[in-house]
């Protein structure tokens, strides 16, 4: 079964952006499901966020990452300031490289530590310890993954959040640091929305 997984960002924007990539990974899976695909959050999207990870799998899943990779703009008064005047928000969508294709990742230079699972509970938090912190020695990132069912599926989950950490600092350190998150912000505010959504109920809209 193909499978993609996908890198919702709000980049370096306010609230309402972390607020529109909640909503729509929410949207993306009522999508997937919609073409006969799976859809579903790496991790539980419990409220606005700066970031998600959504896995999208099934035959056809190329094409639907290819039609959402880019920045997606929603149309609509914000949820936290209704008085505000702007009315559109921009967000970014990639999708995630594999590991293997990010240069100098090893695994040999990666420590995995096991704790118990934290957080507001529910039924896929594991009560034993499944979770996995992964840290990258070399640079001193870490990543955490506690959502998963099973402690070999955590760790898969928190290397990759950790090879996506090294990929970035990897790409910002060539592009010449600070100056390079600045760009990019202002490429995902300025950049053609691949596809755009209006109101609360997430609409999909004209581009």
């Amino acid at each position: 079964m193909n499978e993609i997984i996908l890198h919702l960002s709000a980049g370096q924007g306010p609230e309402e952006c972390q607020w529109v990539v909640a909503q729509l990974a929410h949207a993306f899976c009522r999508e997937a499901m919609s073409m006969g695909l799976t859809g579903e959050p790496v991790e539980p999207v419990d409220g606005p966020s700066a970031s998600i990870l959504i896995r999208i799998s099934g035959e056809g899943s190329d094409g639907f990452a290819r039609a959402r990779t880019g920045t997606i703009r929603w149309i609509g008064t914000s949820p936290f300031r209704p008085t505000h005047k702007r009315r559109n928000w921009f967000v970014g969508v990639k999708p995630v490289p594999t590991i293997e294709d990010i240069p100098d990742f090893r695994d040999a230079d990666i420590r995995y530590q096991t704790l118990r699972a934290s957080g507001p509970g529910g039924q896929h938090v594991n009560k034993t310890d499944s979770a996995v912190r992964a840290t990258h020695v070399p640079t001193g990132l870490t990543s955490v993954s506690q959502d998963q069912r099973s402690q070999f599926a955590n760790r898969k989950i928190a290397r990759l959040k950790l090879a996506m950490q090294f990929d970035e600092q990897r790409r910002q350190g060539v592009a010449g640091g600070k100056r390079a998150l600045w760009t990019q912000n202002q490429e995902l505010e300025r950049g053609n929305a691949v596809r755009t959504y209006e109101g609360l109920k997430f609409q999909p809209g004209l581009r």
